[in-house]
């Protein structure tokens, strides 16, 4: 099978059949009202199900500690939050309408770690979690406000082992209260210069405990939240891990320059319990090592074995930070470079961001070659 057909092949995923290759990439939204999700939010995911996307993955979602969500320097407020009865109440109405609508959805898991600002979220009184009390270097290629940068580059205490363990208990709650609402799996946000990545990146890890060290000894962290997570759903259910080399507080940051060193990162990750590797990049098309052609979620598969995402402008014909964050809409000529990669066998998923924000029936408009909607940025400031 080649062309468009092959992106609507289905696929199975430990105990997880999904209709098609397309995914809903995580992007949050705030209008989760004290971390609760309304009705609005329901009917919103409801939407991209019966517009065929194959798989939504949702916003990242709080997990159970007091310093996991809170302001992150980019206006993050009524971030939805996976404890406690009213928000676990709010997600079950999610689930049940994607269900009803012939969907599947993972939540993704979130701990904002180093970018939440002191004294914000729902416990404003918890400091924020730092593995080493650094928030990254300055002075970088990013889009975050210089206030924000200024206030959050001050370094704080680093996490205390009894605080590390706390927060990995905390994914292992929300992942058994996400299994006990009817999610069909679990995404782990573990890029982006967030909690988890500030644990794999080296300049905000300089520990010199077992969570520090090389790359395969800032994975221990990683590796310990996955595992807890699979202790906390089973056998059944997927796991997927969103990782980059990007981070917020530097566009160009990168945690691996090699194959070789990629595996590092990932290979502990992939055996603690992994199912895809959710590649972040701000564009797919775009070659990750130099000699060979392949993205970052080719060299996430070949490295670990694993299924991958590639993400990163699908649908557009630029990423999210690059000079003109509108972009263009594709047509299904304009996939080439993507079936390309696909029938390669260098990903197995392909996640949409901005373009299933702006249209509910996009996948299904890519099906029937139906002209797509061009892009407005102003979407993202609707729940439509």
């Amino acid at each position: 099978m080649s062309g468009l057909a092959s992106l609507f092949m289905p696929l199975k995923i430990r105990g997880v059949e999904l209709a098609n290759r397309f995914v809903m990439s995580p992007m949050t939204r705030s209008f989760s009202p004290q971390g609760v999700p309304g009705p609005d939010v329901a009917a919103y995911y409801r939407r991209r199900a019966e517009g065929g996307t194959g798989l939504i993955i949702t916003e990242g979602v709080g997990v159970d500690h007091p310093a996991s969500l809170g302001d992150g320097g980019l206006g993050e407020s009524h971030v939805p939050r996976l404890f406690g009865a009213a928000a676990l109440a709010g997600w079950k109405r999610v689930v049940d309408e994607v269900h009803s609508a012939g969907g599947v959805i993972f939540p993704q898991l979130w701990h904002q770690g180093v970018m939440r600002t002191e004294g914000t979220g729902h416990c404003p009184e918890a400091p924020s979690m730092r593995p080493s009390g650094l928030w990254g270097p300055t002075g970088e290629l990013t889009s975050l406000p210089p206030d924000y940068v200024a206030r959050a580059a001050v370094a704080t205490r680093p996490m205390t082992e009894s605080e590390i363990q706390d927060v990995i208990d905390a994914y292992g709650r929300s992942a058994a209260h996400a299994k006990a609402l009817g999610f069909d799996g679990i995404a782990i946000h573990g890029a982006h210069g967030y909690l988890i990545d500030s644990f794999l990146w080296a300049e905000t890890n300089r520990r010199a405990d077992r969570f520090g060290g090389e790359r395969r000894a800032r994975s221990r962290f990683a590796v310990e939240v996955v595992s807890a997570i699979r202790a906390a759903i089973g056998a059944e259910l997927p796991i997927v891990f969103r990782f980059s080399q990007w981070k917020q507080q530097a566009f160009k940051a990168r945690l691996a320059t090699s194959p070789q060193e990629l595996e590092e990162v990932l290979g502990p990750i992939a055996a603690a319990g992994v199912d895809v590797f959710d590649a972040s990049q701000r564009y797919f098309n775009r070659a990750e090592f130099e000699g060979s052609p392949m993205n970052l979620a080719g060299w996430a598969k070949r490295v670990t074995g694993k299924l991958s995402m590639a993400v990163g402008g699908v649908g557009l014909d630029r990423g999210m930070y690059d000079s003109n964050r509108t972009g263009q809409a594709g047509t299904s000529a304009g996939f080439a470079p993507l079936l390309e990669r696909f029938e390669r066998g260098e990903f197995d998923l392909i996640g949409v961001g901005r373009s299933l924000l702006n249209d509910a029936r996009w996948v299904e408009r890519v099906r029937h070659g139906e002209p797509l909607i061009p892009y407005d940025d102003e979407s993202r400031k609707r729940l439509t």
